[in-house]
Formats: C-alpha cells, structure tokens, sequence
C-alpha cells in the first residue's frame, strides 16, 4: 500500500453541496424596477400633439427609428400612445385616406402605464397579456419614460452576458 494512503473517515461520506444557483439568483430579473431599466437605456421620450397628422407621426415613427409616440397635450399631459399597429389598422380600414388624418383620431385613448417602482416582470405580463410592445411610464403624474419589451428583453440579455463572464472569471481564477 502506498504511503498517501488513507482509509476513508465517516465525514468523507457527508458531501458538502455547493450551489452556483439557486431559484433566487435565476429571478434576480423579477426584482429588476422600470427604473432599472430606464437609467441603462436613458428617459428619451419621443412625443407628438393629438392635432398632428398621421403624416407627421409616420415621419417622426422612421426619422427616429421608434415604433410608438406618446401622444401630449400642450402641458405635456398624457393623452395617449400611437403605434405603428394603430397606424396599420387605420390603413387597413381606409385605405389612401389615413395620412391626412389627426393622430387623435387614431391614438389608443386609454393607454396602460407602469410606475419607476413597478417590477419589470410585472410590467412584461401586462404587456403580453395587453398585446402591446410599448408602455410610458408615469412618475408623479408625469412622463418619466417609456419603456418596450426590447428594451426588457436587451436588459435581461445584458444581465446574462455579464453573469455568464462572472462565471468564467469563476472558472479561471
């Protein structure tokens, strides 16, 4: 028998569990806030009056490479959301008529916000369950944001890439 032999000892049966994850580190992303996500991605709000044409909107909409202007009142008060699937829709309904028409007339009226404190997993079930990409976001009343499943989605991959280097840094040394 080599001389760096050892019999076994009772604890050597008492495996020690090491986990690298846990459920709790997996939702790490439940307790992301909106206003998580709007500091990454910056409070740029892109706006348009209920008096502007369509016309106006589907410029600005490919100008800015956005798919949604919240629509304000002269204050800047909310009065609604214009997407491009509000636009479409309207096209579809009246075809060659719709640019010259108002954005009020168009506008979904009652538009669904979230707070800065919202949980974003929240916020991506009501979207989902809405059937709507883009959600502003209300602080005190006023507009503080908006944010978009892209931007939810580009968040979460964001978090992936850097947990994936932290193990690698783990794995190294």
């Amino acid at each position: 028998m080599p001389t760096s032999y050892q019999a076994p000892m009772r604890k050597d049966t008492q495996q020690s569990r090491h986990v690298s994850q846990t459920q709790q580190s997996n939702l790490s992303q439940e307790n992301a806030s909106v206003s998580e996500l709007l500091k990454a991605k910056g409070d740029a709000l892109f706006s348009i009056s209920p008096e502007d044409t369509l016309h106006t909107a589907v410029q600005s909409l490919s100008e800015k490479k956005i798919g949604a202007l919240v629509v304000t009142d002269s204050a800047g008060k909310l009065c609604g959301i214009l997407s491009e699937r509000d636009i479409v829709r309207k096209l579809a309904e009246k075809p060659g008529e719709t640019l010259p028409l108002k954005v009020a007339d168009v506008m979904t009226k009652d538009v669904v916000t979230c707070a800065p404190d919202d949980a974003l997993v929240t916020v991506l079930q009501r979207m989902t369950n809405g059937r709507f990409r883009h959600m502003p976001v209300l602080a005190d009343g006023a507009l503080a944001g908006i944010v978009t499943i892209g931007d939810v989605v580009n968040l979460r991959l964001t978090q992936l890439e850097h947990e994936a280097l932290q193990l690698k840094q783990l794995i190294v040394g």
